[in-house]
């Protein structure tokens, strides 16, 4: 440019009396602000053609890609970068009197440029992480995670970029230095280092995903994954509370993790009656007779009890005392009812294990579980499934005259004693 034209209000100034060195300050001063005043326009009207074009072309394209790009401001960056490259180009010659603030001036539109690049890519990057979250098959992503590994890799290049700048130096010799702090740098970036390196094995290793039903006992985290970011995965409890993770946990600690049960048939019922041992004894005729008359059990009553009674004489069993030969218990009919109960239930997975079994004798009685899966895996209705079965088997023990565990009460024991007291 014309140095005469850059001076034009330096020769003014001069003309009218004043000094030179205050009409160079005048000068550089009415060059800076008008240089400014010109690029700040430019920018705004770029800004507003571009945002116009863009909002245009997002309207009217079939993809929603570019309404992302819109809404997370990139055409706004976007539109910085030709003012700053004429800013760069222009602002230096106001300062032609002064070389130190031209390099002051330089480096600040130096360090200006490399911020405003790092909010560009920073909004390219969440358009992306948004667009990809709209894709069916990488909605359950840790999308956030893979976002913040490459903003922190644009972060370290640009801090770099602003040192280089700052002290007139190059990169390598910055390199050099790390080097010898890189022990203080790894103990001061050590939860961000875990962070990444188990953000990228639980996302290699698909051991989590959005959506995912965790119970992390350690943590007090029983809900769904909402988030899973490069420090921590946020999991929002069935109380609706949330509780916050550190994601290199996941790979350090145990946890439970439910999408196997919800990608299954169905919900496992794992749940027992505990029964009163001195309830438990052999089967009359009369009692066999009885139990005839229960319709789920009735055929297997039939046929069960003529192969006993036919075992038994064959072998010359003696009856009069029931522990002789073979017979049937009131615990293992009841047993066979529930697995029979069971198998009738519209509720219930035929095709998934299913059995009831006795476990062993306890303090508190004889545990007979049921080891079932509901076809259903809602929560509510699981619950509602489990709930339903058991009411109906426990009203169902008095008639195998079977009796459920329970602690004395503090009235019964004193009943216990009065009896004990008067010889009863």
């Amino acid at each position: 440019m014309n140095n005469g034209l850059i001076r034009i209000v330096y020769d003014y100034l001069i003309q009218t009396g004043m000094d030179a060195n205050t009409a160079s300050y005048l000068n550089a001063l009415l060059l800076f602000v008008g240089i400014v005043l010109v690029v700040v326009l430019l920018d705004y009207i770029i800004w507003k053609v571009l945002r116009f074009a863009s909002v245009n072309f997002a309207r009217r394209s079939s993809t929603n890609f570019d309404n992302f790009l819109v809404v997370n401001k990139v055409p706004r960056y976007v539109a910085h970068i030709f003012p700053l490259l004429l800013l760069y180009e222009l602002l230096p010659l106001a300062f032609l009197d002064f070389e130190y603030a031209e390099g002051v001036v330089l480096k600040a539109i130096e360090i200006l440029a490399v911020i405003v690049v790092l909010l560009l890519i920073r909004s390219l990057l969440r358009s992306i992480k948004d667009y990809l979250k709209t894709l069916p098959h990488l909605k359950d992503k840790p999308l956030d995670s893979y976002t913040q590994v490459f903003m922190i890799f644009a972060w370290i290049g640009g801090l770099l970029t602003l040192f280089a700048v700052l002290t007139d130096t190059t990169i390598w010799k910055f390199f050099t230095a790390l080097g010898a702090a890189s022990a203080v740098i790894l103990l001061i970036f050590k939860d961000t280092i875990l962070g990444l390196v188990a953000s990228i094995q639980v996302s290699i290793n698909d051991m989590v995903r959005i959506g995912d039903w965790i119970t992390f006992e350690k943590f007090g985290a029983d809900g769904n994954v909402t988030e899973i970011s490069l420090a921590t995965v946020k999991v929002q409890n069935f109380d609706k509370t949330i509780t916050t993770i550190p994601t290199y946990s996941l790979i350090s600690d145990s946890f439970k993790n439910w999408r196997g049960m919800e990608a299954s048939g169905g919900r496992r019922i794992k749940r027992a009656l505990l029964l009163k041992q001195k309830s438990i004894k052999f089967l009359t005729a009369e009692n066999i007779e009885t139990l005839k008359g229960i319709q789920l059990i009735s055929k297997y009553m039939e046929t069960r009890n003529t192969n006993i009674d036919t075992y038994n004489k064959e072998h010359g069993i003696d009856k009069k005392i029931a522990i002789n030969g073979r017979n049937l218990t009131n615990l293992g009919v009841f047993r066979k009812y529930v697995e029979t109960y069971l198998k009738n239930h519209s509720a219930i997975n035929q095709t998934m294990t299913l059995m009831t079994r006795q476990l062993p004798p306890t303090s508190e009685g004889i545990p007979m579980e049921i080891y079932a899966f509901s076809n259903d895996k809602r929560w509510e209705n699981y619950e509602y499934i489990m709930a339903d079965i058991f009411d109906h088997l426990l009203a169902a023990l008095p008639y195998f005259e079977l009796e459920v565990f329970e602690l004395p009460t503090s009235m019964e024991v004193y009943l216990d004693k009065v009896r004990n007291e008067k010889g009863e």
